[in-house]
């Protein structure tokens, strides 16, 4: 995207904002996406500590640069390689690579998952045979990216690890299934979709697996309200939580 494109985050050239993930800052440094005041996001709660005051910045790691350091800079090499096989550009594919706390995440355009999955795991040279799951994160603060979907793949071959993440629009929260590459993420996707509301694309049976069927909304998600019934302990009634203290 060029530096003078007059299109804001979260657009496309038409200016429909609401299924276009916003584009990373490619600077370098923590993207900051919001500010968090209070402790936990609680208010109302009677606090007598003095943590109600607290400011905190909501960050969340910037691109690194090479160097990455450990086998990382081998991995990336090598995943780039092969894409370009693929006559697929890797800067359309991979958004940006972190390496944070020692770990290596590939922030990876959702509409290419499915190649790059199938990539890292049948190149004799990458050979990511495993994956032990995907979770699901929100973010409400990072605007037209709410939703994050986090694959966590392993190297038997090689002793090696490396994450995946993806993230969709609260609007737009499709990605696509990583069953048909490995075939285990078949509940983990469906857990997610439980618990977060991500739709997995050609997942062959995306239903709840936790909740009710007849459930309605997304508890994992931070906006999800509160809510309950009255608990009693030895006679004293203790309200719902949703008539505690607010989150919102």
């Amino acid at each position: 995207m060029s530096d003078t494109s007059d299109t804001t985050p979260g657009t496309d050239e038409n200016g429909n904002g609401n299924n276009v993930p916003a584009p990373r800052d490619s600077a370098g440094g923590p993207e900051v996406i919001g500010v968090r005041k209070g402790m936990f996001g609680a208010r109302n709660g009677g606090d007598t500590s003095g943590y109600g005051g607290l400011v905190r910045t909501v960050a969340m790691p910037g691109a690194s640069h090479r160097p990455y350091g450990s086998y990382f800079d081998e991995v990336v090499d090598e995943l780039e390689g092969a894409l370009e096989e693929q006559d697929l550009l890797p800067e359309n594919a991979i958004e940006k690579v972190v390496v944070d706390r020692g770990e290596l995440t590939l922030h990876i355009a959702r509409e290419h998952l499915v190649r790059v999955a199938k990539t890292l795991r049948d190149d004799p040279a990458l050979r990511f045979e495993l994956c032990t799951g995907v979770s699901g994160v929100h973010f409400p603060a990072d605007k037209s990216r709410e939703l994050h979907a986090v694959y966590h793949l392993r190297s038997i071959t090689h002793g090696r690890v490396v994450r995946l993440e993806v993230t969709a629009p609260d609007a737009d929260p499709h990605v696509p299934s990583l069953v048909p590459v490995y075939p285990t993420n078949d509940w983990h996707e469906r857990e997610t979709y439980d618990f977060f509301g991500l739709i997995f694309d050609g997942h062959p049976a995306l239903t709840r697996i936790m909740m009710p069927d007849d459930w309605q909304g997304f508890p994992q998600r931070k906006d999800y309200p509160l809510g309950g019934i009255p608990i009693e302990y030895k006679g004293a009634q203790i309200p719902a939580p949703d008539q505690r203290r607010s989150y919102s």
